[in-house]
């Protein structure tokens, strides 16, 4: 089986010396490269290279730089998606993003976790867990998704949250674990 495949399986996999893995980073690398480097005004070639780049995208998508991810290929982003600056992805497992998604800055999904057994960790090994976000989904400034997780359409998290478990469909959720606060009620504003 190779590192791939174990990745894929949920396994401890070497992401850091597997030449097949390493080549897939580089390969991004070079595409965020220049991602990160286009003018404001070069909004036709960034939606190129992020086409180029990511696994799956609706028409219209926008993701500030810079943005950084493992992979790319392991992204999907839904139609009318938006990311503020500085939103960082580890794909190493699937992250789907469905419709709608606001993503404000310093943003955090991350697939990718480490064992505890430092013997492990020292070799390279870590495992991926896939992370999916609903459709009209809101994550506030400096959210952390943790591996594994899942939350659900209409949500919104708080800023400054880190998601550690799922999170249901229509509710707002904040805090250091982020916990549901309340249910949102359809046209409710937020405004106070």
């Amino acid at each position: 089986m190779t590192e791939k495949e174990k990745c894929r399986q949920g396994l401890l996999y070497d992401a850091n010396y597997d030449t097949e893995i390493l080549a897939d980073r580089e390969k991004a690398k070079e595409l965020l490269y220049d991602y990160n480097r286009l003018r404001p005004s070069q909004q036709k070639e960034k939606a190129e290279l992020l086409k180029l780049l990511l696994g799956k995208t609706g028409d219209s998508l926008i993701i500030e730089p810079p943005f950084a991810c493992d992979y790319g290929y392991n992204i999907e982003v839904g139609e009318n998606f938006y990311a503020n600056v500085n939103l960082v992805i580890l794909d190493g497992a699937k992250v789907c993003i469905g419709d709608n998604a606001f993503i404000a800055p310093n943003v955090g999904i991350y697939t990718a976790g480490h064992p505890l057994d430092v013997e492990q960790r020292n070799r390279g090994l870590e495992y991926a867990r896939p992370v999916t976000i609903g459709h009209n989904v809101w994550i506030g400034a400096g959210v952390s998704i943790l591996p594994g997780v899942t939350i659900g359409d209409n949500t919104v998290i708080g800023a400054g949250s880190v998601v550690t478990k799922d999170i249901p469909s229509n509710v707002l959720a904040v805090g250091n674990p982020c916990r549901v606060i309340k249910e949102i009620k359809q046209g409710e504003s937020g405004c106070q």
